[in-house]
């Protein structure tokens, strides 16, 4: 159930809205459009999807919608609206463009489907007098106002299953296995990949100490007691995996190979979670602005689907769990 708050007040009566996706696409960000358009529907609103994000706002790339025109597609990945990052909404000429054609167009509020820098550009067109929710969609789990994200569920498990193949040839082969997975930034894949695979080692961002003597000293270790093979779930941010590989292969004479999994953890049928998650957020999103909300973001925290300003949501930091960090080391011995 969402959580309660006080709204602002309306800056005008809602009667037309847009929804947009923009940055990286994620599975269930189609479920998560389908929430938009037919609870807006529901609730007497008229929809406007906007194509490539802003680049399509700022080119009036427009297409009405209604409850036809996202039937069966809860179950695709990807994104039908398609997306695109758009440099110059990051200016005020861009910012102040994207307002006045959503007025001269009549949507009075819209829904911005992505990332922090997505709803960046949320906040501007709130500013500028239109309503604007943002909901968050990326497979990196890395919006600290909220606990899931859309397409990160079906990423991990996306990877996941990955990694399990590339163990079952690592182990024939008596190798190590370096493992490339997403997450420039934030390690939550890596980490998440790290525990359901029962990895060795796991490289993330946010605390990998470059110290490759420790991997090659366990890697050596492990071999003296009878370990066949030794796998490693790197984070693109640590990157180097095909360096890596040849250096631990040159220092510890084990056999050892880079995998990079890349963009198929962003593609991909949407788990049921993703479905269903994406499905409330993009139903919220539509309540908030029905109510004469702006400038919010929906989450989901402590088990509720709730909303926060969004400068409050920018300026929170997020960060990996210690509790997580730290089991996955102990589990790995």
């Amino acid at each position: 159930m969402a959580k309660s708050v006080k709204p602002k007040e309306a800056t005008k009566e809602i009667k037309t809205i847009g929804v947009l996706s923009s940055g990286g696409d994620a599975p269930g960000m189609n479920a998560a459009i389908r929430g938009v358009v037919r609870t807006a529907i529901a609730s007497g609103l008229k929809v406007k999807g906007i194509r490539r994000g802003y680049t399509g706002l700022l080119e009036s790339d427009f297409v009405d919608m209604d409850a036809k025109s996202v039937s069966d597609i809860i179950q695709k990945g990807g994104t039908i609206l398609y997306t695109a990052r758009c440099p110059e909404f990051y200016t005020q000429e861009g910012q102040d463009k994207g307002a006045y054609i959503c007025k001269k167009h009549g949507i009075d509020g819209i829904v911005v489907i992505g990332g922090d820098g997505s709803f960046k550009g949320a906040r501007a067109l709130a500013e500028r007098g239109v309503n604007a929710i943002g909901v968050p969609g990326t497979i990196d789990l890395d919006i600290a106002c909220t606990e899931y994200t859309i397409g990160f569920d079906t990423a991990v498990n996306t990877a996941m299953e990955a990694i399990d193949k590339v163990r079952d040839t690592s182990t024939s082969h008596e190798r190590c296995s370096i493992i490339e997975v997403m997450g420039r930034h934030a390690g939550y894949i890596a980490l998440w990949c790290g525990i359901a695979n029962g990895a060795e080692d796991v490289l993330i961002t946010e605390r990998y100490d470059h110290d490759e003597q420790r991997i090659i000293n366990s890697i050596i270790e492990k071999r003296k007691i009878g370990k066949k093979h030794y796998i490693i779930v790197n984070a693109e941010g640590v990157g180097d995996s095909e360096g890596m590989a040849k250096r631990i292969e040159a220092a510890t004479g084990m056999e050892t190979r880079a995998t990079i999994i890349g963009h198929i953890q962003r593609g991909g049928s949407p788990t049921c979670k993703d479905r269903v998650y994406a499905s409330a957020m993009g139903s919220l999103a539509v309540d908030l602005l029905a109510q004469g909300y702006s400038n919010r973001v929906v989450a989901y925290k402590n088990g509720e689907f709730t909303h926060f300003d969004i400068e409050e949501a920018l300026n929170m930091k997020k960060d990996i769990s210690e509790f997580l960090f730290d089991m996955q080391k102990k589990l790995s011995r």
